[in-house]
């Protein structure tokens, strides 16, 4: 019986692309970028293998998630792939496994190498595409051809981090090096020119942070005209996601946290399954990734709909903090230099308007500073190098900022005659787009303030 041929018409989540500019034209002009700051050869390895592919329990349950330094510079969202960039000749050569059809019948197409077909460089816009069990003996052609150069201390470049052992980039950097060591070629990083690039965003990318943006904006307002309909912190974090996962491309920018009452306080909480109780509040911390950028947004709602007037009174606390911090936000100063305003501020308001204004008391679970206050937005969630999460890194026009104080501790208060005392977590997180003035709060039509909140509800 002859086998029947099955072609698949379309590639699914393999390669990054968009509908509104030339994905292909993006990443070749990323490549080069890059290119033009390095003296040698360069190779990034995506992913070796599947998530769960060493574990067989886990395999068929774990979503795929490349290397975003990878998928950055080629799109390719595929396990076993390699990208080496010639910085003399300014060509890009991309390693893909070999076309395996019998696979694809389980998992849907995929890009392989096949001879004769020229459907990866079609897709890509990287005309050298080969095997991948021909990448070493094209990188030791290579290291030949640079190690004639006679460089006063040959070297080829991989993307790596030193204090990350158990990195796959670390353990491909020990790969490389043993096999440039015959050409007395040490291996060095280009994390920190690669990160140069990335940290400012395209246009085009922008685009896609504005349209995260409207979606949050409206699958938030759509929460909170339900909420009457909503018991448990499991639905809402299910409303919440499929209010922005229908309105999306593509996934969510991390799992939501849906964190009521005292759960609050836990920061990266993810039981998500408690009962939501009336007169309490509800942390929320979500966002969606539409194309390969993100919106990530922290609101605190109260459950019924009405602040307390010790949760009014907290919770504009941090909302001011964040105006704070906001003065000082700029081209030129690093997250590193003003990261403490805003914990300063709330730790001078808290006297002020909680202990002398209400004689009230507080007890924090943490030391004046819980968090940072920011973080990069861009191919990751939490973008920038692992290390030092870039921190140190002046400010430039194009990037893309979290801006999210919080307040987490016991609380209580004498307004009106009333006793009020709880247990409190709150977090208010915007996006801000650096600009050459300043920024732009690409957040700023998601409710945030007491008013808009209140008004929201239903």
């Amino acid at each position: 019986m002859q086998k029947q041929k099955i072609m698949f018409q379309t590639y699914s989540q393999v390669f990054i692309s968009s509908k509104n500019y030339d994905s292909k034209a993006i990443y070749a002009k990323r490549r080069l970028a890059l290119m033009k700051k390095l003296d040698s050869f360069c190779v990034f390895a995506g992913m070796p293998v599947e998530p769960g592919g060493e574990e067989a329990f886990a395999q068929t349950w774990t979503k795929f998630v490349q290397e975003p330094a990878f998928v950055y510079l080629t799109g390719v969202n595929q396990a076993g792939c390699y990208l080496v960039l010639d910085s003399s000749s300014k060509k890009s050569t991309l390693f893909v496994p070999k076309k395996d059809p019998f696979k694809e019948f389980w998992v849907g197409k995929r890009l392989g190498f096949l001879d004769g077909e020229r459907d990866v460089s079609s897709l890509t816009g990287i005309d050298d595409v080969r095997p991948a069990d021909e990448l070493w003996k094209f990188i030791d052609d290579l290291a030949a051809r640079y190690a004639k150069q006679k460089m006063v201390k040959p070297h080829a470049y991989a993307y790596f981090f030193e204090k990350f052992e158990g990195d796959h980039n670390k353990k491909f950097k020990a790969t490389l090096q043993a096999k440039l060591r015959k050409y007395k070629m040490d291996v060095l990083s280009c994390a920190k020119a690669h990160f140069e690039n990335r940290l400012v965003l395209e246009p085009e990318r922008v685009g896609e942070a504005r349209t995260a943006q409207r979606i949050t904006n409206e699958a938030f307002r759509a929460l909170l005209a339900n909420m009457k309909n909503i018991h448990n912190e499991r639905e809402l974090a299910l409303f919440l996601n499929y209010e922005m996962q229908r309105r999306g491309d593509g996934d969510l920018a991390f799992p939501t946290i849906v964190a009521g009452g005292a759960n609050a306080c836990c920061l990266h909480y993810v039981k998500n399954d408690e009962p939501l109780v009336k007169g309490n509040l509800v942390l929320l911390d979500f966002g969606v990734r539409f194309g390969t950028l993100h919106s990530d947004i922290s609101r605190t709602i109260p459950v019924n709909g009405r602040f307390n007037p010790l949760q009014k009174m907290l919770y504009e606390i941090v909302l001011d903090s964040a105006k704070e911090y906001q003065k000082f936000v700029r081209p030129g100063v690093s997250l590193k230099e003003i990261g403490q305003i805003p914990w300063e501020f709330i730790m001078r308001e808290l006297e002020t308007r909680l202990v002398q204004g209400a004689k009230g008391t507080y007890k924090l679970l943490y030391d004046k500073r819980p968090h940072g206050i920011s973080h990069f937005i861009g191919e990751q969630i939490h973008e920038g190098d692992p290390g030092s999460r870039s921190l140190d890194v002046p400010l430039k026009p194009g990037m893309l900022i979290s801006c999210e104080p919080g307040l987490y501790g016991t609380f209580s208060a004498n307004i009106n005659g009333k006793l009020y005392k709880e247990t409190i977590g709150i977090r208010v997180e915007d996006d801000l787009l650096i600009t050459d003035k300043g920024f732009e709060n690409l957040s700023k039509r998601i409710p945030k303030t007491v008013a808009e909140i209140e008004k929201s509800f239903t």
